[in-house]
């Protein structure tokens, strides 16, 4: 049986023997373990083995795309993949990254070039990015299995009130990218992820409350099983006797599973690819004051064990960190090769697909909000403290639904009302309205609570006043 390299460079190779003047393979193979609990007993199980590949041809500036999962049928899909860049529109901006090709003369990077196995630029460290682990790779069922069952049981030991709990889950995945193309890049890594959530109900006086909590790490030790299942608990009981509050201008604080949904929604403008479309609500905005100059926004793909990192990107472009946002300024965008080529700059090495039935597009690695000085982080309890009133936002509704061109929402939230510095009584059915640019513009102050929920990562947040409706 051939190897990856063997496969995708013979791939390759046909395909320019067939009239592709570049040609790229992309390549990627899991093992998935998947387990749901209810009444600590296993619910669900499911265990899969996947590979899949594709390839990407550029020919007379046309683009063709073909993919498969059986490497049977490679002869077909190089054909099918020559024959849809025939009836492709001519685009210029179409290309591939050369091995060669660092992402750091980009000026949002601070770093310097780190080849990778198979270029010309020496050898990439996969492993000080930790996005395998050697332990947790071939975990077994049973060992799987006791992993998710504890969320459920530390959930329902937190407090007598939990009644139930939903969606108790643990996902255990392994597998390996490889990326070959004609130009040279020769590229592949292993890596593993694995993520723990949970859903809790707590009941009283005939009125019930929703908890919810995730992990997720590239390191199985990472996560704490017991810790989502009690999070998630301390979230639903803290609610029971919500209330309505009147209509209101006060200060919000949005706890960081809150601000991190808000962040993911923002996430999509920093695409060169929604700015070079109209898509985006910073676009022309470079060099100007978009929000708060009291925060910085990163994009990195090099911060150990979290999800969204990696030795190179989609297109096998080397991983770098990009400040997107430095005190409040706008200094640039996200690109993978194609946006870069169109905006005559460098690939930041943000290539993203959804797998091996997609073509890159450019996205982000793991975008994380810190503030611009250590002064304005401050322990979460004196966040609380330090407002006469407000409201502590635990949970946003609907904030998929927020406009990412105009940035415009108006979602439902719930939490916990503060006065005099002291949380008074829970909150339910409030609304918050406005747009995103002035949200992160009212930043006053962050916590220390810094978290991930995927691959967004953010801390609480103390934002100035904002409108709140019943």
């Amino acid at each position: 049986m051939k190897t990856n390299r063997e496969f995708a460079s013979d791939m390759a190779a046909a395909a320019l023997r067939n009239g592709a003047e570049q040609a790229e393979v992309y390549i990627k193979s899991a093992r998935n373990l998947s387990l749901e609990v209810k009444n600590q007993s296993v619910d669900a199980v499911e265990s899969s083995l996947s590979f899949g590949y594709s390839l990407r041809v550029i020919r007379d500036k046309k683009l063709g795309f073909s993919y498969s999962t059986s490497p049977d049928e490679s002869e077909a899909v190089v054909r099918n993949a020559i024959e849809a860049a025939k009836w492709a529109d001519a685009d210029e901006y179409l290309d591939m990254p050369n091995p060669s090709s660092p992402p750091f003369n980009s000026p949002l990077s601070k770093g310097g070039y780190r080849g990778v196995e198979g270029g010309s630029g020496g050898i990439i460290d996969v492993a000080s990015l930790e996005v395998f682990d050697k332990k947790g790779w071939n975990i077994k069922e049973d060992e799987a299995v006791k992993h998710v069952l504890a969320i459920e049981k530390a959930a329902n030991d937190f407090d007598k009130r939990i009644k139930k709990t939903r969606k108790a889950t643990g996902t255990f995945t392994s597998g390996e990218i490889f990326i070959l193309n004609s130009k040279g890049i020769d590229i592949s890594y292993p890596y593993t992820k694995f993520t723990a959530q949970v859903m809790t109900v707590a009941e009283e006086n005939g009125e019930s409350q929703m908890g919810w909590d995730f992990n997720g790490s590239r390191l199985l030790q990472d996560i704490s099983f017991e810790d989502v299942g009690r999070t998630a608990a301390k979230r639903a009981v803290q609610m029971l006797g919500a209330k309505r509050i009147n209509t209101v201008k006060a200060h919000i604080i949005l706890d960081n599973s809150a601000a991190s949904e808000f962040l993911d929604i923002f996430a999509s403008s920093f695409s060169a690819e929604s700015v070079q479309k109209g898509r985006s609500l910073l676009k022309d905005k470079i060099g100007k004051k978009v929000i708060s100059p009291k925060v910085n926004l990163i994009d990195s793909g090099i911060i150990p064990r979290r999800l969204g990192t990696r030795p190179f990107d989609d297109e096998g472009v080397t991983t770098s960190e990009n400040v997107l946002i430095k005190e409040g300024v706008l200094m640039g965008f996200l690109h993978n090769t194609y946006t870069a080529k169109k905006d005559g700059v460098h690939s930041t090495g943000n290539a993203v697909r959804g797998g091996y039935t997609g073509l890159p597009s450019a996205g982000i690695s793991n975008l994380c909000l810190k503030t611009a000085s250590e002064s304005d982080v401050i322990p979460f309890n004196n966040l609380i403290a330090s407002l006469d009133k407000g409201l502590y936002i635990t949970e946003a509704m609907g904030v998929h639904t927020a406009n990412p061109i105009t940035g415009e929402f108006s979602i439902g939230v719930s939490g916990l009302w503060i006065e005099n510095g002291t949380i008074r009584f829970p909150v339910k059915e409030a609304v918050i309205s406005g747009d995103m640019l002035g949200l992160f513009e009212r930043i006053e102050a962050a916590g220390d609570d810094m978290r991930f929920y995927g691959n967004i990562g953010t801390p609480s947040l103390l934002i100035g006043p904002t409108d709140i409706s019943a």
